[in-house]
């Protein structure tokens, strides 16, 4: 069962949705979703919130702030630690529903967010286990491995221009999340980025095809990785996808490398986008059955 539900992060209303579980009414382990960069809840996660939903386990999945129905301002700025302020606010509210266990509360994330539950997990020892699902590692990194191409440098004089009219009070500037024309700067570049995107607009009317540019600046920053070897003892799955260029594969491989038990490793076919489409059932059930396993304490 799903209700629409609404709490408070940073001054403002985050909304999205709760999911019961059919077979119990109380004392219940609890997920919490939220999406990646500039997504919302209606591309794919009601999905695995009905997988998850079906293993018993109760379901919290709502917009970041700033972005579907969620309040926000500036509109469509993906600020990292604001939104894993809204993941421990997000803990807080489903401590105070009935129906689930509040000591048994796991986190997923998918890219970007699969990156701000890393760090969550390393500082909230509330998270009693973890799924990062593709999971953005070094913001720095990738800017470096994009750094030669013709778009990097049309940004990186974009992003000085705006820092100056941020300071001035000129206004905001934007720039597109997903460009068809690969020669054109946006902030995931890539023909499965763009697939994805256009795709899933169609069920997701509130999608925002543009971010602030101050979110790139802010993603640049953006070390997720630098908490990996904090999360122990908490229970860490982690969901990667072979071809992955967005969120590359061996800065993935290696943070798990660094993480401490107990830990788990499913690697999937394909890139960045397949475990939504292709490898959704691979992925949505085996991080299922983690959470069934680690948040019953018998992992």
């Amino acid at each position: 069962m799903r209700i629409d539900v609404t709490f408070w992060s940073e001054g403002d209303q985050l909304r999205g949705w709760f999911y019961r579980p059919l077979d119990r009414t109380s004392g219940f382990p609890t997920v919490i979703l939220t999406h990646g960069f500039s997504a919302v809840k209606e591309q794919y996660l009601d999905r695995y919130a009905e997988v998850f939903a079906s293993h018993g386990l109760g379901v919290l999945v709502y917009d970041h702030g700033c972005f579907g129905e969620s309040e926000g301002q500036p509109r469509y700025e993906v600020d990292p630690e604001r939104q894993r302020r809204g993941y421990r606010d997000a803990i807080t509210f489903v401590q105070t529903l009935n129906g689930p266990d509040p000591d048994r509360i796991g986190i997923w994330g998918t890219s970007y967010s699969g990156g701000h539950v890393l760090v969550v997990a390393a500082q909230d020892r509330r998270v009693k286990a973890v799924v990062a699902q593709v999971p953005t590692i070094s913001g720095s990194k990738v800017a470096v491995r994009r750094a030669k191409t013709p778009q990097a440098a049309d940004l990186r004089m974009r992003l000085s221009e705006d820092r100056v009219a941020r300071v001035l009070g000129k206004g905001i500037s934007y720039v597109d999340v997903v460009a068809r024309d690969p020669q054109l700067p946006c902030a995931l570049p890539g023909q499965d980025s763009f697939d994805y995107f256009n795709s899933t607009s169609l069920q997701a009317s509130n999608w925002h095809s543009q971010v602030t540019l101050r979110s790139l600046e802010l993603a640049r920053a953006n070390e997720p990785g630098a908490f990996v070897r904090l999360i122990s003892p908490t229970p860490l799955l982690m969901i990667v996808a072979e071809n992955d260029h967005l969120t590359p594969t061996d800065l993935a491989l290696d943070a798990f490398d660094r993480a401490g038990e107990p830990k788990s490793l499913e690697i999937l076919s394909g890139g960045h986008f397949s475990p939504y489409v292709e490898h959704f059932t691979r992925s949505s059930h085996v991080a299922a059955s983690w959470f069934v396993e680690t948040l019953s304490g018998k992992a």
